[in-house]
């Protein structure tokens, strides 16, 4: 006997739940990453190149 597809949507619906766990866990994970990155010395020398090669080509 097959399950109807009212029943099959409500017993997926958990795993909808935690796909969104896992998406944001990994969003996280990738922000303190890029987050400590970006606040080290060598990330900081590069946000600066950044900024000057941008500032510079558009002419300020």
């Amino acid at each position: 006997m097959t399950a109807s597809p009212v029943a099959r949507l409500r017993a997926q619906r958990g795993v909808a739940s935690a796909e969104y766990a896992v998406a944001t866990a990994a969003g996280c994970g990738f922000a303190a990453v890029l987050i400590k990155l970006l606040t080290s010395d060598w990330g900081q020398a590069l946000l600066k190149t950044l900024f000057d090669l941008v500032l510079k080509m558009i002419g300020i």
